[in-house]
Formats: C-alpha cells, sequence, structure tokens
C-alpha cells in the first residue's frame, strides 16, 4: 500500500508505529508491505509508486528466468512510458526502446534470451559465457533465440565479444565456474572436452564426469568448498575414484583459484596429462 492508502485507515503516528513493529515494512519511499521484502513485493511497490505495471530486466528477469549467475541484489526495471521512474538505493532504472517482453508469473519482463545477450554484455567474458550456458540450460531460450537477440542488440558496448561467445554457449554447463574452466580451456588451445560425460562401471554404476575427453580416458573435475559435505559424499567420492581409476580414467582435480589465478599451469597440466594419454 502506499503511504496516502494506509493513512486512510491510521493516523501518521499509527503508521510510524507499524513500522517500527514490524507489522509493516517499508519498501520504498512512501510505499509499505507486510511480511518479508521479496523481489516481487518490491516490484509490486514500483508498480503503486509508478502507477502502472513496471517491466523487470537485466538481472532481475534473469532470476525470474532461473538464470542470474550473478546474483543480482538491486532491482532493474524499465522505465515506464510517460514516466519518470529515478534509480535509488536498491533500484536501477534503465531506458530502453523497443526491448522485446514477456509475460512470466504475471509479471512482464524482458524476453529470455534479449535478457541474456543484455546481461552478458556488461561481463568479464568467463562470467558472460557463465551466463549464456545458465540461459540455455534455464530451458527458456534456444541457441537460435540467443543468436536473434544479438542482431537485435547490434552495435551495443560489448556485443561483438558476446556474439563470439554464443557460439560457445552449453546448456550441459551445470555451474558458473564448470563454464569458467571451460573457457580457459578452449582459450589455451586445448581440444574441447565433452560436458557431463557418462561411465558406466562394471558393477552397473553410472559416473559422471564434468569435463572429459573419452578417446584418451582422461577427465577434469571441478572441486568446490563442498564437494565434500559430509560422509557420505566422502565414500561416495571414494568409490568413484576407485572405479574411473579401475576402468582407465585419468582424473585432473580442478579449484577456483587454478581457473581464476593460474590458467596457463591448468592448462599446461591437462596438456601433459592429454599428451602422455595420446
Amino acid at each position: 500500500m502506499t503511504s496516502a492508502q494506509a493513512l486512510r485507515f491510521l493516523t501518521r503516528r499509527g503508521l510510524e508505529a507499524h513500522v517500527n513493529s514490524g507489522a509493516l515494512q517499508k519498501v520504498w519511499h512512501g510505499v509499505y508491505g507486510r511480511g518479508q521484502v521479496t523481489t516481487a513485493l518490491r516490484l509490486r511497490g514500483l508498480d503503486l509508486a509508478a502507477d502502472t505495471t513496471i517491466v523487470a530486466c537485466l538481472g532481475t528477469a534473469a532470476a525470474v528466468y532461473g538464470f542470474d549467475t550473478e546474483r543480482t541484489a538491486d532491482l532493474h526495471v524499465l522505465n515506464p512510458p510517460g514516466r519518470q521512474l529515478r534509480s535509488c538505493e536498491g533500484l536501477v532504472v534503465h531506458r530502453r526502446q523497443g526491448a522485446p517482453q514477456a509475460l512470466v508469473g504475471g509479471r512482464p519482463a524482458t524476453t529470455p534470451a534479449w535478457t541474456a545477450i543484455e546481461v552478458a554484455r556488461g561481463l568479464r567474458r568467463p562470467r558472460a559465457l557463465a551466463t549464456l550456458d545458465a540461459a540455455l540450460r534455464s530451458g527458456t531460450c534456444s541457441r537460435e533465440d540467443l543468436e536473434r537477440a544479438v542482431k537485435q542488440q547490434a552495435g551495443r558496448r560489448g556485443i561483438v565479444t558476446v556474439r563470439e561467445l554464443v557460439v560457445l554457449a552449453s546448456p550441459q554447463a551445470e555451474s558458473p565456474m564448470e563454464s569458467e574452466a571451460r573457457l580457459v580451456m578452449i582459450d589455451g588451445g586445448l581440444p574441447e572436452p565433452v560436458l557431463q560425460y557418462e561411465v558406466l562401471d562394471p558393477q552397473g554404476r553410472l559416473w559422471r564426469l564434468d569435463f572429459a575427453w573419452p578417446v584418451l580416458r582422461v577427465a577434469a573435475e571441478y572441486d568446490g568448498i563442498d564437494w565434500h559435505s559430509g560422509p557420505e559424499a566422502f565414500f561416495r567420492d571414494r568409490r568413484r575414484a576407485s572405479a574411473l581409476q579401475e576402468l582407465g580414467w585419468l582424473i585432473v582435480p580442478i579449484v577456483a583459484e587454478d581457473v581464476r589465478y593460474r590458467p596457463r599451469e591448468l592448462v599446461r597440466r591437462l596438456e601433459t596429462q592429454l599428451r602422455k594419454a595420446a
């Protein structure tokens, strides 16, 4: 509700008391809500403030579609026609003429492919690829959709780099760090690996490998902080390592520091193992 709506039932002191007690939350200047202040509530508050339905874009739209790899905190919206919505803390207002829109969960947002390309244009290459991979993995758009959006945004900052990355994007990448690692491998001149390659061991158990060169039986595995999340995961990892070793696979572990701070060393390590296997 707006403050004007609240003051039909409460005095100003009563409104302040409700806010101070937590019964009401201040969503925006002059707009209040009840309960947890979610993205949906913040958007609804903007609808009230602007007296029109607000369109989500960039990271906010990416989150709606399920591929916000950057975990955007600020709300990103389009300035409504005929209004002057201003950016403020927690809110970034964009002016985009002709941005295509879709309705998702009752909320208008820039279309998935347009959103993915626009987000990627503002990121470093590794993170841009992570966004494009995640957009494909979300199932909300295809590679053809991304290529079409690239043409629609031709001439805009960062579009040349994104155009090159769309060719490399894959829905098989399961995390942003896997996307970053794959780009290091490609930039380093390594043969492009098969993602999420499945291996069946003699006991009939199926194991998946993050990056694999199947002919050479060499694989690389990204180990995140939580890869041993407990005893069960630890023993499963041991069983997995033993099974793959028995099948003649060589596994090269990768951590985030390898990808971001020692990429040349990582490429050299993988290159050495691939050459040995060959």
